[in-house]
């Protein structure tokens, strides 16, 4: 029994016409030799290739295809890149020594890679345009104008890889990267979808914001750098699911410690949407370092080191009173806290709090519930101050459900807690253990479990607990008792019959 393999390949160069033939012949009789056979197939593999790789390079260097001619609007564009899908932006005529106003080249560059129909398969409405890249390819781009889309219902589009620096007549309500619908309205219930924007740094001279994302779906933000912002670093208005991930943002360029910081102004990221992410995120100066006014956010391993609280800024500001829906995990408070108004389930868990940082629970209509303050760590310098603090100056709380706050790890703060214990030496018929200390709330004790140990042997006392009312707990017996009593009470436990 034989097999066999013919290969014949042709290759013109100039007038000439070479016909190469390899016969590669792989018999066996039985019994099967199949070391032979595969040891002949692979000789006959590397000969092929080998010679295919050969001709190709001959055929390319004899007789190389003529250039396509560039574009109207982008007289620079070379052969390299036509029908790549990466649109580099100095091909357009962006200056990367940031010299000279780069906005038009760069505008140029973006409107010819999100011109195309698209194929595919994003949300209805929303073009796949294969991952179209506009690279700036490592440069210092000056801009005058917000980098915008020219047409909505674009998708799956990158932005990457250099500086843009606002000009000095950049506008101070503008934002550099502006990923909002342009006039005209898409054909879908979202303007963009799945735009990347990763390897940026972005500094805005004290003339906006820095990134703008309005009613946009799957917006991804990766290790950009933004600084010298006014307004916003990042702005999220609407859409679903903007995820800010390996960034650092800053007013003023600093490391701590800054003699301005008192001056700090602005917000480093602002997220006025639901289910939107930021992780592993700096915040190194701003007056607020995260502002949330949407539901079912997260954040986490977030370094917030902006304004101080003691100079009036804050760490992370949630304005969402009634359904907050926000976690706040593995994150790091630096000299600046959380602040929550009316606050319904939210969680903040595995946190370091240091120089005196705390958490505010703000009342505006009196409402919390639904509250995990849970397994944190908290630095002070020993003034005293609470790890947890209700501010209710607007009103107090009225309409206060499940709440714990618990196993807070506590070093130079006074400890607050939700569940306590208490232990007393009892003497008498009565006895009194005040909570006030250490809950967070005044005047609210709902449940009370409480043990009594006699020193006497064959003592058999009755108990009683007779009054909860302003955080102190009153047991009396129907005996004189000596001995030590232990009573465990929970502000937050809440069970209707």
């Amino acid at each position: 029994m034989g097999v066999f393999l013919c290969d014949t390949m042709v290759l013109v160069l100039g007038f000439s016409t070479f016909i190469m033939i390899n016969h590669v012949y792989i018999g066996y009789a039985f019994p099967l030799d199949r070391d032979f056979q595969t040891r002949k197939l692979q000789e006959f593999k590397s000969s092929y290739f080998f010679r295919r790789e050969h001709v190709s390079l001959a055929s390319s260097s004899s007789s190389p295809s003529p250039s396509p001619s560039p574009s109207p609007s982008s007289p620079l564009l070379n052969q390299a890149t036509v029908g790549s899908g990466v649109f580099p932006v100095i091909a357009y005529g962006a200056d990367p020594t940031g010299k000279n106003d780069s906005t038009d080249a760069i505008l140029s560059a973006i409107s010819d890679a999100v011109s195309g129909d698209g194929v595919g398969f994003l949300m209805h409405g929303i073009a796949n345009l294969g991952g179209v890249h506009i690279s700036l390819e490592g440069g210092i781009y000056k801009i005058s104008r917000p980098i915008k889309f020219p047409v909505a219902g674009r998708g799956n589009i990158l932005i990457s890889g250099g500086t843009l620096k606002a000009s000095d007549n950049f506008s101070t309500e503008g934002y550099m990267i502006d990923l909002s619908s342009p006039s005209s309205s898409p054909n879908s219930q979202y303007n963009y979808e799945y735009v990347t924007l990763r390897d940026l740094m972005l500094d805005c001279n004290f003339k906006g914001g820095g990134i703008r994302t309005i009613n946009n779906l799957r917006i991804s933000i990766d290790n950009c750098y933004i600084t010298h912002f006014t307004t916003t670093g990042i702005l999220v208005q609407s859409g679903h699911e903007t995820y800010i991930r390996n960034c650092f943002l800053g007013q003023h360029i600093t490391a701590g410690g800054d003699p301005g910081e008192r001056n700090f102004t602005g917000t480093a990221i602002d997220l006025q949407g639901n289910d939107n992410a930021v992780t592993d995120v700096v915040i190194f100066s701003a007056e607020v370092g995260i502002s949330i006014s949407g539901q079912a956010n997260m954040i986490t391993g977030v370094h917030c080191y902006n304004k101080a609280y003691g100079f009036g800024g804050t760490g992370i500001y949630l304005k969402v009173p009634g359904i907050t829906q926000t976690r706040i995990v593995n994150s790091y408070f630096d000299y600046t806290g959380i602040v929550a108004e009316d606050p319904v389930q939210f969680h903040v868990s595995d946190c370091f709090f240091l120089g005196d940082a705390f958490i505010v629970l703000k009342s505006i209509r009196g409402v919390v519930d639904g509250i995990n303050i849970v397994n944190n760590m908290f630095s002070g310098s020993n003034k005293g101050i609470d790890i947890v603090q209700l501010d209710q100056t607007n009103r107090e709380f009225t309409d206060i459900g499940h709440v714990v706050v618990d196993k807070n790890n506590v070093k130079g703060m006074s400890l607050k807690a939700t569940i306590a214990k208490g232990v007393a030496q009892v003497n008498g018929t009565s006895w009194t253990i005040d909570f006030n200390k250490i809950l967070v709330f005044p005047r609210r004790i709902k449940f009370v479990q409480h043990t009594l140990m006699a020193d006497a042997i064959g003592l058999f006392p009755n108990t009683v607990l007779r009054n909860i009312s302003d955080n102190q707990v009153l047991i009396q017996s129907d005996a004189i008792v000596q001995g030590t009593a232990s009573v465990t009470v929970d502000q937050g436990l809440w069970m209707s019959s």
